[in-house]
């Protein structure tokens, strides 16, 4: 007999985590629609352009990916620069982060709604403390930028004078710590500058930085000022084994695709003369580091794309796809998504019953929840890749796929292949964009609607299948 389990925090709980993803769905939306129309206006333009264009545009600003149609360098002018800056700070900090800080700036109290809401945007497993945690994430947020600010104007003060280089400044380091990759410097993103050390290295902190996740830094910031206020007394080893299980796997799951990426880059494009072949080795290094690090999910470019051997644009695809870290500004299946489905493997080729890690059971819902986010996205992937191949049969399959999965993994690295597409095909990867930022799993869920309350908790007999 079917037996039906009903918990009411449980179920309220499902409830409002389908209406927040509902808020955050029309919320993105919104933003989109209007930014798309400011930028259409005559004001914001140099040049006459289409609404289509003009939507592409706030699309790949909000979603923080990085994709164009126009050369934004041209194409807008300041004010239109601006509304781009403030559309790429709104889609790295998120919609309820930004409405929350817009209410705390009114001096408004924030809601117990609105924090269960922050709560379930940042998937936190705790209420309490959320206001703080809003502020702490727009402290450091504009902290962190303001500091890659003043090192992004150190180069551009001199290639582009006072005024001018400091407003660049300004809006490369939020469109790197936003993980954009939107550039003002014309259609070579930052080639320009690939042996510029200044350049790199702060935009690959500010993409690092940023892919960890707001919880990750807290949680080390947290056992740094212990480690501080406890010195000599604690074990050098604390400053990771104590940080929560999370931190582990992004830092280590970070590092770990940080150096495969830069490792297999500087073999494949050692020899090519037409990315870093006629680079020094310690270039060449710094030109590998970039690449890796940017096709997690920032899309700014020290190579050309387009030239990558094929390796390299299949080597670049993956790492898309797997994108940053949860609770951040990436995108992609994320660094925990993809580590859970790795040691769910060897556990079952061990034999072991439970996916472990770092001496600690990961819970069967969280599985549950990651194989499920890998499948939904590779169907969103699989569909844009399909479409677009349909829609451009002229093209080559394996720049396709690299401009849909840079697409759906808001990165915004591009094979020169973008401006030149169909407008059909313009709107598939404004699509994919759109999916690729508030997340596979939330569209799936926010069109899936309600589930019915008594299925939702009901007890099957088991019966087992074969697979394989």
């Amino acid at each position: 007999m079917r037996k039906i389990h009903i918990d009411e925090e449980e179920w309220a709980a499902r409830k409002l985590r389908l209406s927040t993803m509902q808020i955050v769905a029309l919320g993105f939306m919104g933003i989109i629609l209007a930014g798309g129309l400011l930028l259409w206006l005559p004001f914001s333009n140099r040049q006459p352009i289409s609404f289509l264009d003009a939507l592409f545009t706030a699309v790949t600003c909000v979603c923080v990916t990085g994709l164009v149609t126009v050369v934004p360098a041209t194409q807008f002018t300041l004010i239109g620069k601006g509304i781009m800056l403030v559309l790429i700070q709104i889609g790295g900090l998120g919609v309820i982060a930004c409405t929350s800080a817009f209410f705390l700036l009114l001096g408004k109290k924030i809601s117990f709604r609105g924090r269960q809401m922050i709560s379930q945007s940042y998937g936190l497993d705790t209420m309490s403390g959320m206001v703080k945690f809003i502020i702490r994430v727009l402290k450091g947020t504009f902290t962190v930028e303001a500091i890659g600010a003043v090192f992004y104007s150190i180069r551009f003060v001199q290639d582009y004078g006072v005024v001018k280089g400091i407003g660049y400044g300004i809006f490369h380091s939020v469109s790197a710590f936003c993980n954009a990759g939107v550039d003002l410097l014309g259609s070579n993103s930052l080639i320009g500058y690939a042996g510029s050390p200044l350049i790199n290295f702060t935009t690959i902190l500010l993409i690092i930085i940023s892919g960890l996740g707001f919880p990750v830094w807290y949680d080390i910031l947290g056992n740094i000022k212990k480690a501080v206020r406890e010195r000599g007394t604690r074990p050098l080893k604390w400053l990771f084994t104590r940080l929560e299980l999370q931190s582990k796997v992004v830092l280590v799951m970070t590092g770990f695709l940080i150096l495969f990426g830069t490792v297999l880059f500087f073999l494949l494009e050692y020899s090519n003369p037409a990315t870093m072949g006629g680079f020094s080795v310690p270039k060449k290094l710094m030109a590998s580091l970039f690449q890796s690090v940017t096709t997690r999910t920032a899309g700014f470019a020290a190579v050309s794309q387009s030239a990558l051997r094929p390796g390299s644009r299949l080597l670049g695809c993956l790492l898309m796809f797997i994108g940053g870290s949860p609770a951040g500004t990436a995108g992609g299946i994320k660094t925990t998504t993809a580590a859970m489905l790795v040691l769910t493997v060897i556990s079952v080729l061990r034999g072991r019953k439970d996916t472990e890690c770092f001496n600690r059971k990961i819970d069967e819902t969280v599985v549950r929840s990651g194989i499920t986010i890998s499948l939904v996205t590779f169907f969103f992937w699989m569909s844009g890749v399909t479409v677009l191949t349909i829609l451009e049969p002229g093209q080559d399959f394996l720049n396709l796929m690299y401009e849909v999965t840079s697409a759906m993994a808001t990165v915004g690295l591009t094979a020169d292949l973008t401006p030149s597409l169909c407008r059909a095909s313009h709107v598939v990867l404004m699509i994919l964009m759109y999916i690729g930022r508030i997340g596979p799993m939330t569209m799936a869920l926010v069109f899936a609607g309600r589930a019915d309350r008594t299925t939702h908790f009901r007890s099957l007999p088991e019966e087992r299948i074969m697979i394989g």
